[in-house]
């Protein structure tokens, strides 16, 4: 077992030198932008401003919260924003077919909230097993889930929309709109799994157990890991998050439909990048990949306020910051290797 302890600290052990340069400069960025924003538009760092940013990257967050130990591990998740879209829609027609038995009320809303957390624990669950028993690669399998889940949740509705029924909708709405202490309940939800998953990453072995499997797979097994359960779980726990999220993402709009969760993955995955979690595996970063998430939305945000560059540019500007961030990793792989 000693090994396996000390292989996510090996990682670590260039240490502070690696601390230092990978997570200033995360951190740097993100000041710059805050600075950037406010000298860009006065409303910037209002009150409302700065809560709508953080509450709409709360859904990525904690997508992107469990794509880090599914990165770290040495996979990869493409299906995350088909997911969401699939599970929305799971979760609204299950809703709308309760209302007539439970009517409007807490126990509709919490049989809403069963139903996405199962269909996002069955859908990571199907993934993960496919990936882990089927030895399939994670990149082939999540491809082919992401064309299955949006396909489906538009077959569903007939290529429109599913709504939520009104009166559920309107009893619902503060779960995006209320909260505690002033604070959405989004962003305390994205917060506290934020922490937890800091916790599992740096202070429980299944954050170790992904460092080491990531690092090296063949070197875990030889230290007594189960690397298929291990990876298994990232994935179920991903899916679960997913779920979490579209819990809170569907009394937003209280609707799904094809285009629902769209680019999900490649913000949840520039994130992760972002934040200095090795793409390759070996070494993540909770905290890093929140930063990540916060330095995605303001850049979102900022070229809206400003109005600086059509909307529709922002997937174009997200693939060159995860292009960026790669090279960038590789790098300064170069350079700790000479």
């Amino acid at each position: 077992m000693s090994d396996v302890t000390h292989a996510p600290q090996a990682a670590r052990s260039p240490g502070f030198a690696r601390f230092s340069l990978s997570a200033l400069g995360p951190l740097a960025a993100l000041i710059v932008l805050v600075i950037a924003g406010a000298l860009l538009n006065d409303n910037f760092l209002s009150a409302g401003n700065i809560t709508n940013v953080l509450a709409r990257s709360a859904f990525i967050g904690m997508i992107a919260v469990g794509m880090t130990f599914v990165i770290t591990s040495g996979g990869l998740d493409l299906s995350v924003g088909s997911m969401a879209a699939f599970i929305a829609g799971m979760m609204i027609l299950a809703m709308n077919a309760l209302v007539p038995v439970l009517g409007v009320g807490v126990p509709l809303v919490l049989a809403g909230m069963a139903v996405a957390i199962a269909v996002g624990l069955l859908a990571g669950l199907g993934n993960g097993l496919l990936i882990t028993r089927a030895g399939i690669e994670p990149f082939i399998v999540t491809l082919g889930t992401m064309g299955i889940f949006r396909s489906l949740v538009t077959w569903i509705a007939d290529g429109g929309t599913l709504s939520l029924d009104f009166a559920a909708r309107q009893f619902y709405r503060p779960v995006y709109y209320d909260g505690l202490f002033g604070i959405a309940w989004p962003i305390l939800v994205f917060a506290l799994v934020a922490i937890l998953g800091e916790i599992a990453m740096r202070h429980m072995r299944f954050g170790r157990y992904c460092e080491a499997i990531g690092s090296n797979e063949k070197v875990a097994r030889y230290s007594a890991v189960n690397v298929a359960r291990v990876q298994l779980m990232t994935y179920v726990v991903l899916g679960l998050l997913v779920g979490l999220a579209t819990i809170l993402y569907v009394p937003r709009l209280g609707s799904a439909s094809g285009s629902t969760g769209l680019l999900w993955e490649l913000e949840a995955i520039a994130a992760v990048i972002i934040g200095g979690t090795a793409l390759k595996g070996g070494y993540g970063r909770v905290w890093g990949t929140v930063v990540g998430v916060i330095i995605l939305s303001l850049i979102d945000n900022i070229l809206n306020l400003a109005d600086l560059v059509s909307p529709y540019l922002n997937g174009a500007i997200q693939g060159v910051i995860i292009v960026l961030a790669v090279v960038l990793q590789r790098g300064k792989g170069s350079a700790e290797g000479r």
